[in-house]
């Protein structure tokens, strides 16, 4: 086997394995008390991250000091991570982690037309109306849930479309910066918003933003939530710096396998027939997009001299 195919099959491991172990993340965010406010369980998300990847950043040699644009851009990106990842927090609390997860998958949609307006890429008709079609798949995940929950049912729309922000910069940004330095500084940025609105709120009773001493189980689950999220965002960064993303990024919906099975065991919850439907034409509408993708890319490529 070439280096190169071996390149390619360890990134494919890496998505493999990001897919497995997000939704366990995902369960200890869910089950961490109801006293615990998501902005504290946000603050050992990163601040754990950011313990971790700075210091190995720099032990790496990998560290750098950035420029006043490039800590504004840190900062816009980081804003963007914290606001998706409190959404989609605070939606598990209430909604099975499946449903959400397969709510948040139109990302891919988004990102695709984001793509076209932003950064001028190329988007025929057929991914535009794969995207609609996928838009609608979604619709029939929701609808259920926003009879049951109301507008916290609309969340992880929130969670998909800044995450397909956060993506868009994180393209631009991962040309010039290791994976392991750009998730330290985010995490560093990411606590440079959330400290302050954490200190803000003390003792003001306020549900979301007013943290409180965890204790006994609370403990356990904020530890592993940080250590779990490092752990998963490092595979899926190695997985698009070792293999083309149009070969990993479809493996990603093999998180709401991982999900199901996930939000069964700890929690009893099984996605409704017509949860399933709208899943299938999410993930049917997403690998039609990144089939697209893969064959404008292949169109793209120059030709070998002859």
């Amino acid at each position: 086997m070439s280096q190169s195919n071996d390149r390619v099959l360890a990134g494919i491991l890496c998505m493999i394995a990001f897919s497995a172990i997000a939704p366990v993340m995902d369960a200890f965010a869910k089950a961490t008390p109801d006293y615990i406010p998501v902005m504290e369980i946000l603050a050992f998300r990163f601040g754990l991250q950011g313990l971790f990847l700075l210091p190995l950043a720099l032990g790496l040699g990998m560290a750098h000091r950035p420029g006043w644009r490039e800590c504004g851009l840190h900062l816009a990106r980081a804003a963007l991570i914290v606001v998706a990842t409190g959404l989609f927090f605070t939606a598990i609390r209430y909604m099975p982690i499946a449903n959400a997860i397969a709510i948040f998958f139109v990302e891919p949609f988004i990102l695709t037309l984001l793509g076209g307006f932003l950064l001028g890429e190329e988007v025929g008709w057929r991914r535009i109306v794969a995207c609609m079609v996928g838009f609608g798949g979604a619709v029939l995940v929701i609808q259920p849930s926003f009879q049951d929950l109301g507008p916290v049912a609309l969340f992880p729309l929130g969670t998909a479309l800044c995450f397909a922000l956060y993506m868009v910069m994180t393209r631009k940004m991962a040309r010039v910066t290791h994976p392991i330095t750009l998730q330290g500084y985010t995490a560093l940025a990411a606590m440079a918003i959330i400290a302050p609105l954490l200190l803000l709120f003390d003792g003001t009773g306020n549900a979301l933003l007013d943290p409180a001493m965890p204790h006994g189980f609370a403990v356990w689950t904020l530890l592993a939530v940080g250590v779990i999220s490092t752990v998963s965002h490092l595979f899926i960064s190695f997985a698009v710096r070792l293999a083309p993303a149009a070969t990993v990024a479809p493996l990603q919906y093999l998180e709401i396998v991982a999900a199901t099975a996930v939000g069964y065991w700890a929690f009893g919850d099984f996605p409704n027939a017509l949860t399933w439907v709208g899943i299938a034409i999410i993930v049917g509408s997403g690998l039609y997009v990144f089939a697209r993708e893969r064959l404008q890319s292949i169109r793209r490529r120059p030709l070998p001299p002859v």
